[in-house]
Order: structure tokens, then sequence, then C-alpha cells
């Protein structure tokens, strides 16, 4: 096992395209870390500096604390998962499981030792003669892995692994990495693109943009304790919804309404704020419930909307209402981090107006309904407010504290 250190990693192509940034991050001896992002965020591009697959541009990268940025893939001791499972489709499960270590000399005895080790694992004992184009997609995934495994390398790298899997099998999957690498205790470092993945499997998260990591945290914090619009909008399921607001004394103006603030976030605001009053708000589909369903001595805001569509979910129902989503006076950093969360399919949707569609996330005894208006209820307690100029947040303690959570997320589950 070993720690992994990146410092100040940068990763170029030709003059101009910079695929990494000034990169820093410490993944902690024995941790899963993921790294989450939209397309061409840079996750990757830096899962495969750290194979020795792609060489840095400029900084440092250490593995176990040993400087490696001039050492040969081959010579890391890291092993890696891929997408496609690249497994050898004439060997059998076990002759594909212990290739890397006939190729490295070892004996066939141990050889045999490692692969019945690694099937007893990942429950490949029954398989272990079989070809690859005889196995499911779950299973051929597992044999790769335990390819992997029977090297007992310092690290696992697994580039986005599960998604050629459908549904069904993929949370399989996770429950069973998820089970592994507890039980191995080997550092790992997993890159998606899915959300799900990340705030299910790491024990921190990494989340990028265009090559610059946003923030490095627990799944947990990184929901409850947003840095910026971008983490904010990408995390959570369905995604947050951001207003244009204005500070107005202990009010927050909105499209929905004057919110109103508890007193103490008041007092934050009011020491951070520079005089400037325009702010986004943030508000999470989970922060919503049907007025007639709201919870009694909870302080909120209640308001009226037209609901355009809804979604029976089983256990909840997404409700999708009517609202301004944006502002104008939204400046330019702010603006770039709502427009590669819409590119990307988060944050707020437009409706076929031109206008925005906001949701909500209720109980399934709601009787809300399509085309017709509701009284919704906001848990006011539950606002994240950021600059207007610059999409910081403004207040990390907005949200709930992360060890006491409003209402849980659903994370697409």
């Amino acid at each position: 096992m070993a720690a992994i250190e990146l410092s100040g990693v940068c990763k170029r192509y030709g003059e101009r395209a910079e695929a990494v940034r000034d990169l820093d991050l410490a993944i902690e001896d024995g941790e899963f870390t993921i790294l989450v992002g939209p397309s061409g965020c840079g996750k990757s591009t830096t899962l495969r500096m750290i194979a020795g697959l792609e060489s840095l541009s400029a900084g440092t990268l250490k593995i176990a604390g040993e400087r490696v940025n001039d050492v040969a893939a081959k010579d890391r001791d890291i092993a890696m998962v891929f997408q496609n499972y690249a497994l050898y489709p004439h060997m059998s499960v076990r002759a594909n499981m212990g290739f890397a270590l006939k190729l490295a000399g070892i004996g066939g005895e141990e050889i045999e030792r490692r692969v019945a080790a690694a099937a007893r694992t990942l429950d490949l004992e029954p398989h272990l003669d079989r070809k690859p184009g005889k196995l499911s997609g779950g299973q051929r995934q597992r044999v790769a892995m335990g390819r992997a495994i029977v090297r007992d390398p310092k690290a696992f790298l697994m580039d986005e692994p599960l998604s050629n899997l459908d549904a069904k099998l993929r949370v399989q999957m996770r429950a069973a990495l998820s089970r592994l690498q507890s039980r191995l205790g080997t550092t790992t470092v997993y890159v998606t693109h899915d959300q799900t993945e990340a705030m299910t499997l790491g024990d921190r998260v990494a989340v990028m943009r265009e090559g610059v990591l946003q923030q490095f945290d627990s799944p947990r914090v990184l929901y409850n304790h947003p840095a910026n619009l971008f983490v904010a909008g990408f995390i959570g399921s369905p995604a947050m919804n951001f207003f244009g607001g204005e500070l107005v004394g202990a009010f927050v103006r909105t499209a929905l309404g004057p919110i109103p603030l508890p007193e103490r976030q008041c007092r934050s605001l009011e020491a951070s704020r520079n005089g400037s009053r325009r702010v986004i708000v943030g508000i999470r589909p989970e922060s919503f419930e049907d007025a007639a369903l709201a919870p009694a001595g909870r302080e909120g805001f209640t308001f009226s909307a037209s609901i355009e569509l809804t979604e029976l979910m089983g256990a909840e129902i997404y409700a999708y209402f009517a609202a301004e989503t944006h502002s104008e006076l939204t400046g330019v950093a702010a603006a770039e981090e709502l427009r590669a969360l819409r590119d990307d399919g988060g944050g707020e949707v437009e409706d076929e107006a031109g206008g925005g569609r906001a949701v909500a996330r209720v109980s399934a005894a709601s009787r809300v309904r399509s085309g017709e208006r509701r009284e919704l209820w906001l848990d006011a307690g539950e606002l994240y407010l950021f600059d207007a100029d610059t999409g910081v947040a403004l207040e990390r303690s907005l949200g709930g504290r992360p060890e006491e959570p409003a209402r849980p997320p659903s994370f697409g589950l």
C-alpha cells in the first residue's frame, strides 16, 4: 500500500491545450479516492499520469514517498483496471488472472496460490477454467479486478470500470467493489463521470472541472458544504436548483418570493458581503415539500407553483415547476459555472419558452399533479448562497451540518 501525492501537477498538449492545471492532491495510504467530473475535465489524464502512461508537463508525483516523475509505468508497482476489461479471449480465467505474474517470472505454485486466493475473494472459483466469452459482463469485470489483485500492488487505478454494465449490475458491482477495497485496504484511485458512483464509493472525492480541482473532501461534506456553484450543482440527484437573489434585510428576494434567513446566517453574511447584495440562491430538490405535508415546528416558506411535470419514483415524487432560475446580474465567473452545469445536464433546466424550470422532491403521499397550481413548502434553513460574481459559496454552514442532513440525498438510487 502507498500514499500518492501530486504537487503542482500540470499536463499540456502543445502550447495552448492544458488538460490538468496546478493540481495538488494528497491521497492517503489505503484510501479509496474518486476523481469525478464531466467529460474533458482532466480526471482520466490525471489517472494516466499516476500510472505513468502520460508524462507530467510540470509538478511532482510521489508514490509511497518516492518521486516517480521519470519512473516507467512497469516499475511503479501499480495495477490498472480498465473500462473494456482487456482480457485475452483465448485464455481461461485462471490464465488471464495469472498472466502478468507469469511474465514477471513468478513460480507456478505461487501463481496458483495467488489466483486461488483472488478467485475466492471475487467468487470466481466456479469459472476459473472458462473463457471470457462464456462469462457475463459482471464476471468479466471481476476477472479484470482479479488480475490486478494477484499482483498485490501498491495501488489500484480504475478507469470507469463499471460503465459498460447495465444499471442493475452496476449497483451490484458498486457494492462488491466497496466491500473488496475495504477488505484489501489497498490505495485506490477511481475515475468516473457518474456522481452516484463517486458519492457511494469514495472515502474522499475530488471534483474536477476544465483541468482544475474544485474541491476534495468526503462525500457528505461535498454535498452539505460545496465550495462553489459547480460542485453544488454537480453533486446530488436531481441537481440543485439555482435562483438569482438579492439580500434585503433578513430576507433573500428570489423569484419564489422573499425567503426569510435565520438570524445566525444574517450575521455571518453581513460580515462577509462587503456591501454587495447580489447572490445566487441554491436550493436542493429535497428541501421542498408539499405544503400540505410540511413538517410541524420547522421554520419554512410557502409559495404557489405551477406544476408542469411530475415523476413518481416510488418513495417520492419529482415535481417540476416553472420558475425564473437565473439572474441577469450574474458575474462572468458564476455564469461560466452555471453554463458548465447546464451543458453537463445539471443545474437549472430551460423550458420551451426559454425560461426556467425547477424541481422539488416531495413525499409520495403528495397529491401534486401535472398542470395544476400547488402550494409548496421550502425549508428556509436549507438555502445555499453563492457570490453572484465569482460563484464561491458565501456561508459554508448553510444546508445543514454534515453529520445531520435534514433529508438524505437520493444520489439517483
